[in-house]
């Protein structure tokens, strides 16, 4: 699943037993072969079980340097809201809290929708308060063609975090 700012999932997929790694679902996502593809121009947060790729930034496991702290704490403090999105998801619909008893194919056919639903909520401001988007300033990283996520994840580091 991704998220939004405000909670708002943009993507689900449910089909996965619990089992399966996270990276693995999104290596063989639709979603991340159409950032492959350079289909969207933004870029997507992860924890560290996701390798650091172009499109995807993640902490640096051993974080040397002030710059690099400084990095994961902001990457931290901002990919903490798709964790709060699974706990509002999971109050909203206890039955995602407490465990479905039903098989694995029957619980994504009650998943999807309660996303659904939960998206739906969130922009009819639903429970959640959901104040108009606060327009980021963005500055062009396109000025950087980085060979991989390592290099763009340095340069994001030194630029915005020196």
């Amino acid at each position: 699943m991704t998220c939004a700012y405000k909670f708002r999932i943009t993507n689900c997929v449910a089909k996965w037993p619990g089992s399966v790694h996270d990276s693995r679902m999104f290596r063989e996502s639709q979603l991340c072969t159409a950032f492959e593809n350079g289909e969207h121009d933004v870029f997507l947060l992860g924890d560290s079980c996701y390798p650091c790729r172009k499109f995807l930034l993640t902490p640096y496991n051993a974080a040397t340097t002030t710059e690099q702290k400084k990095y994961n704490d902001a990457l931290c403090k901002t990919r903490v809201i798709i964790e709060q999105t699974f706990g509002i998801l999971k109050r909203r619909f206890p039955c995602l809290h407490n465990g479905m008893r039903v098989s694995p194919d029957k619980a994504s056919l009650y998943t999807l929708p309660c996303v659904v639903l939960h998206d739906i909520g969130i922009y009819k401001g639903d429970i959640i308060p959901v104040d108009e988007l606060v327009a980021v300033h963005e500055e062009n990283l396109n000025i950087y063609e980085p060979g991989d996520g390592n290099a763009l994840r340095d340069y994001i580091c030194r630029t915005y975090f020196s």
